[in-house]
């Protein structure tokens, strides 16, 4: 056996010699001998997770930045394709960050490289910090011997993430800004200005007119009653966190976000990039197809589509094939799967793959530039809507001062 390494427990499920799935625990010096052990016994379609202790639980627990995950992933390429020794560069890497997390995270990787296991091995005991996506990838380039290539190509991808949504927080601040302003100027007016024109008004044995009178009652009911407007909306907030937590809660979410025009398409191009991408990096690295389908599917964390992409995966181990079942899906727009059936037809899939992931990179930046180009002025024009309510009810209120005065 493994003479002075340490066992480690894992988890595993898998399909019998006579077809069923079967669960338990095999204990093993690492992951890759712990599959090994399983194929001998006749298993197949094995999924292995460890079974780790409280302290690897609370190492674990922790999640390092994206970008960190990003610059990693180009140091450790370049200290591959140098030649220095995986351990050596993952200890400096380690030693070398401004991050305690990640230092943490990479001293047990690091641990793990010296009992013998592989580095995506190291990795799955980190889910939070490595999705399951960049792990399979990982997985994968170790058995062709590509880590290298494949580390860039996963900084890169991390990259194009990391920008996308940069440009999306970005849009957003100026109209953040503009809500905020308008809130504080509706807040001062109708907090404490509205009100000094009703007394003036009560002074006077006259009524509001009707602008002032509604703004009025809505900031009444707020200052009045706002202990029951907090709790609606921690109750409200509450209630769908815990339909999210749900299988069936999650989904009908999912749905209606893919369903909302303009924001809908944009999240339908990242996933069909996203999903295109990920499956050709993995078709590159050598794994099998059905495999790769099913890392690529769970990369999208979307229950429309993973639930989609299950009968997909049936379908083409059927021998359909895969650009006939994506069609049927109708998630996937009919270029994406014209792409993928000439890749088929050719034999030329991954490169059709990838072909599919940049047109659709392309098409993602022109889908984010139009939201950001349409959230923007909808932002200003619903916070100009606000504002010029209550600036009418404030002159409305001046016009009744002056008829009273002249009455």
């Amino acid at each position: 056996m493994w003479w002075g390494a340490e066992v480690a427990k894992f988890e595993y499920v898998a399909t019998g010699p006579d077809g069923r799935r079967t669960s338990g625990i095999q204990r093993a010096a690492n992951r890759d001998a712990a599959e090994h052990a399983l194929y001998q016994r006749n298993l197949r379609g094995i999924r292995v997770t460890e079974k780790r202790s409280i302290m690897q639980t609370e190492i674990g627990g922790s999640r390092v930045k994206r970008e960190e995950v990003m610059h990693l992933s180009r140091q450790l390429s370049a200290f591959v394709r140098a030649g220095l020794p995986l351990i050596e560069a993952v200890h400096t890497l380690g030693v070398e960050s401004g991050s305690t997390t990640l230092r943490r995270t990479m001293a047990d990787v690091e641990q793990g490289l010296h009992r013998g296991d592989s580095l995506s091995s190291c990795f799955n005991r980190h889910p939070r910090s490595f999705p399951a996506y960049y792990r399979g990838i990982l997985r994968s380039a170790e058995l062709t011997g590509h880590l290298d290539t494949v580390l860039d190509q996963l900084a890169k991808y991390l990259e194009r993430d990391l920008e996308a949504r940069r440009r999306i927080k970005q849009a957003m601040i100026y109209p953040a800004m503009i809500a905020g302003l308008a809130l504080f100027t509706v807040v001062v007016l109708a907090g404490f200005v509205l009100p000094r024109f009703r007394k003036f008004f009560e002074g006077l044995d006259a009524e509001l007119p009707l602008a002032p009178r509604i703004l009025l009652a809505v900031t009444d009911f707020v200052t009045g009653w706002w202990w029951a407007v907090l709790g609606g909306i921690v109750a409200a907030v509450l209630i769908l966190l815990l339909a999210l937590q749900s299988k069936s809660g999650r989904y009908a979410w999912d749905k209606f976000l893919l369903g909302l025009p303009v924001i809908g398409a944009t999240i339908r191009y990242a996933l069909v990039e996203r999903f295109c991408r990920v499956l050709a990096s993995m078709a590159a690295a050598g794994v099998a197809l059905p495999e790769a389908l099913r890392v690529a599917t769970e990369s999208l964390r979307n229950r429309v589509f993973i639930r989609s992409l299950a009968r997909v995966s049936e379908e083409m181990l059927e021998g359909q094939g895969l650009s006939v079942p994506l069609s049927r899906t109708r998630l996937f727009p009919g270029t994406a799967a014209r792409m993928i059936r000439v890749g088929e037809e050719t034999g030329t899939l991954e490169t059709q793959l990838e072909v599919t992931a940049r047109y659709y990179e392309t098409e993602l930046d022109y889908k984010l530039k139009k939201l950001t180009a349409i959230f923007e002025p909808a932002i200003i024009i619903a916070v100009g809507l606000v504002v010029g309510f209550v600036a009418v009810a404030m002159v409305t209120a001046m016009y009744g001062i002056f008829g009273q005065v002249e009455l």
